[in-house]
């Protein structure tokens, strides 16, 4: 060993030992960022619609800033009562109707109202939706229907994102009972399990306090961020664990600890290396989900690191004591018949797992990605959604969308309604143009002054005088003066401008005309504040299309099209459901790939300086590879939709997560081959390995199967329904499969090797010295210390926990490696 590295040594011991002799000073620290995340998690924003996550430049997105700044959208909530005559459901309207603050509730006898004795209410209230005004309403309108057999729904409050959190509790709790058994039947101790659960709890604490960072995060990521940081970052304070447990055989607890600490951070911080890197991977995706997910799960690695390295070490030091007094028999079996099996099936195994991924990638690209929640009906329905099936199952639900243009031109959007209902997939269209007001005529509808006056029933020269006042507001003085007997003007802006005249004092009308022209006003403005913007205008155009389908997709691109014949290019927008999932694909056509690349780069990279080959990397992951495919394979095969986020998410976990367990294997066959032939490395490989995967991976595979058992929301779903089968595969393959790959690549992963044979340097001292390092030649004198070398002459020494073999004259007798400690 060089000085450098000596230093270098010396340098970690003392980092460590402050650590652990400042133990105290850590857990006051922790104690106080715990009690702060208790309070700072409540700060934390939770973002609940997937389309604000679309890109900037997504016709969606842009088209939703649009009509936030420009339209006014009221809070509404729709009711459909049960089991009630038409007549009580009018009763019900007008009651509805009379609650202070309700613009409306809309009934009618048509089915799209009243349907196999039920009736539903379309209730819009006179407040903006994000007004609190509107929550205050909703309560009311939810306790008028109490005594009744009614089902709501309604985006006001978010009640939806309640649901899921209490789904996730219930979820968090079953794992960490999961994760308990898990660990007493692994651990060696019983007061193990405290230690760790002590360790994480902390970190994930600390982590949900943490996100406040952020602003506002995901209800994804806030959903199941916590459950997958301990599905992911447990085996770093099990790696410590047992690195102290190998340590305090020989040492006491300080000095035990110690030791393991400095050797753990470097195998600790490799490990999470590849989990990054497939993590990484996310903050590339255009969906803003990813980045969002990314951030906060690389997030919670690096504090359940850091929980490891500052906090564990004192907690171990606590509770050393008892976990020698509470120790118990080994749970875990011996497995010497997946070795064994796996060198006698090598020849077979592994050239079928060839075949079954590459029949794998052709397989899972048909499978049934879905954008949106119709295609797909998750394991658990919540309050909400049986409310909103209710309604469906009774009451046929339109597919509508908006298409917003330049407003201005009243003529141009009456040609653009006509040219859009000219189109059989369209059924009905609301718009300003087309929105009978009084008389038979449109809210556009331009009228003179003996048509106003006819229509109000006012006298020809009140309505000319009223024209000539609105000209000159208008600023066209020409038609003020001698042309008021064909001037024109639309019926909605006449209309609010008699109002704003009356209101200000200049116009005096009767009672009958003044509650004609309040009532006018009201729904002019109602629908004016809905419909027109200062620049924009928007329609709502209802189709006969399924929500999601190739067929809706392109005809977004027609409605497009046609609305650009009458504005500008580039200046109208079609918004909706549908719109956002047809943006949703293109995201996906463009991050499925960017995401692949990347996350198998980033894990590339690290695992090329893991183990210095070329080929071992390459085989890594081709088997994980081979276990996504194999994973994404299954929906395609059962047809079964699939929504998208579940694939762009898991594969980079599955990458960047399950690919341990094949390093964990890996790493093991390539230390323990230096010292014996392929069957006993891997024989005993698997029988040291096995612990540690089924440790870590029975937690992610619960955890994925829970979270994707357990949750009413679609997207949660597919994540964990993919990401438990994905663990579990890899599992699968890793144990039963891999060996063998291992075994047949063996002699390309050693030609593979990039490290440089450095040439012999002969040596020849005397005196005490420390020898590290390949030794070739001859040794005179005492040794102390372990051994592993090949020795051909005569040996004179006491050996302890150890045995030296005879060899045969021609035996194999490569490379020996002399390991000394102490002269």
């Amino acid at each position: 060993m060089n000085n450098n590295e000596k230093k270098g040594n010396n340098f970690m011991l003392k980092i460590c030992a402050f650590i652990v002799d400042k133990r105290n000073l850590f857990f006051l620290i922790y104690a106080i960022l715990c009690i702060f995340s208790a309070v700072s998690r409540n700060w934390v924003g939770v973002e609940n619609k997937l389309d604000k996550y679309l890109p900037a430049t997504s016709e969606t997105r842009m088209g939703l800033d649009l009509m936030e700044e420009q339209f006014m959208t009221y809070g509404s909530v729709k009711v459909m009562v049960a089991n009630i005559s038409y007549d009580q459901a009018l009763l019900i309207k007008d009651e509805v109707e009379d609650i202070d603050g309700v613009f409306v509730a809309e009934l009618d006898e048509t089915d799209k109202h009243y349907n196999n004795g039920s009736a539903l209410f379309d209730i819009t209230f006179d407040y903006d939706e994000d007004d609190e005004e509107c929550l205050a309403l909703l309560d009311q309108v939810t306790a008028y229907f109490e005594p009744y057999d009614a089902y709501l729904s309604s985006t006001l409050g978010d009640p939806q994102s309640k649901l899921i959190d209490h789904e996730m509790s219930i979820i968090s709790i079953l794992v960490v009972f999961i994760v308990v058994f898990v660990l007493l039947l692994t651990s060696q101790a019983y007061a193990e399990v405290p230690v760790l659960l002590l360790t994480f709890g902390s970190a994930a604490l600390v982590q949900m306090g943490t996100n406040f960072l952020m602003g506002t995060i995901s209800f994804v990521s806030d959903s199941v961020t916590i459950v997958l940081q301990l599905a992911l970052s447990v085996d770093y304070a099990v790696i410590f664990l047992n690195r102290y447990k190998e340590e305090h055989a020989e040492h006491p607890y300080r000095e035990a600890t110690i030791l393991a600490l400095s050797k753990s951070i470097p195998e600790i911080s490799g490990s999470s290396l590849t989990t990054m890197g497939g993590l990484f991977a996310m903050l590339f995706m255009q969906f803003g989900i990813g980045k969002d997910m990314g951030i906060i799960l690389m997030k919670s690695i690096v504090l359940s690191l850091l929980s490891v390295f500052l906090l564990m070490p004192g907690i171990i030091m606590v509770f050393a004591p008892l976990m020698e007094k509470t120790q118990h028999r080994n749970f875990i079996p011996k497995i010497p018949f997946v070795g064994k099996f796996a060198y006698a099936s090598r020849f077979i195994v592994a050239p079928l797992f060839v075949v079954v991924i590459i029949a794998a990638y052709f397989i899972q690209a048909r499978t049934p990605y879905v954008f949106g929640y119709s295609k797909i009906t998750p394991p658990l329905t919540n309050e909400v959604q049986a409310a909103q099936n209710m309604q469906k199952a009774n009451f046929k639900s339109d597919n509508f969308v908006a298409l917003v243009f330049p407003s201005g031109d009243y003529e141009e959007e009456k040609l653009l309604i006509e040219d859009l209902l000219a189109k059989d997939e369209v059924s009905s269209i609301t718009g300003l143009a087309n929105t009978e007001a009084l008389g038979g005529y449109t809210l556009t509808d331009k009228l003179t002054p003996r048509q106003f006056s006819e229509l109000l029933d006012i006298d020809y020269e009140i309505a000319e005088l009223v024209y000539a006042a609105y000209a000159v507001n208008d600023e066209d003085y020409a038609k003020a003066i001698n042309g008021l007997a064909n001037y024109k003007v639309p019926l909605i802006d006449m209309f609010m401008f008699v109002y704003q005249e009356v209101k200000e004092g200049y116009v005096t009308l009767n009672d009958d005309l003044m509650k004609k022209l309040e009532d006018a006003n009201k729904m002019m403005t109602f629908a004016k504040n809905q419909l027109r913007g200062e620049d924009y205008s928007r329609i709502l155009v209802y189709l006969n299309l399924p929500e999601e389908s190739p067929e809706t997709f392109a005809f977004i691109d027609t409605m497009r099209s046609i609305g650009e014949k009458h504005y500008e290019e580039g200046k109208v927008y079609v918004v909706g459901e549908s719109v956002s999932q047809y943006d949703l694909e293109k995201c996906f056509n463009r991050d499925n790939t960017v995401t692949g690349i990347i996350s198998i780069l980033a894990v590339l990279v690290v695992l090329l300086f893991t183990f210095k080959s070329a080929g071992m990397p390459v085989l890594l992951i081709a088997v994980i590879q081979g276990c996504i495919w194999m994973n994404f394979a299954i929906p395609a095969i059962r047809k079964d939709n699939l929504f998208f986020l579940g694939y762009l998410i898991v594969s980079s976990i599955q990458m960047g997560a399950n690919i341990d367990y094949a390093i964990v294997i890996a790493g093991r066959y390539t230390e323990l081959r230096e010292k014996m032939g392929k069957r006993d490395a891997i024989i005993d490989t698997m029988n040291l390995s096995f612990p540690t995967i089924i440790t870590s991976g029975t937690m992610l595979a619960v955890a994925g199967t829970l979270i994707g058992k357990m949750t009413s929301d679609c997207a949660i779903y597919g994540i964990g329904k993919a990401l438990g089968r994905g663990t579990i595969i890899s599992i699968i393959v890793t144990m039963f499969v891999l060996p063998q790959i291992l075994l047949v690549g063996d002699k390309v992963i050693e030609l593979t090797a990039f490290v440089m044979n450095m040439p012999l340097q002969t040596k020849q001292l005397s005196g005490a010295m420390r020898i590290d390092g390949v030794v070739r030649g001859k040794i005179d004198g005492t040794v102390n210390g372990v051994v592993h070398a090949v020795v051909r002459g005569n040996v004179s020494a006491y050996i302890e926990n150890g045995d030296v073999q005879m060899l045969e004259d021609n035996e194999d007798t490569s490379t020996p490696v002399l390991e000394e400690e102490g002269v």
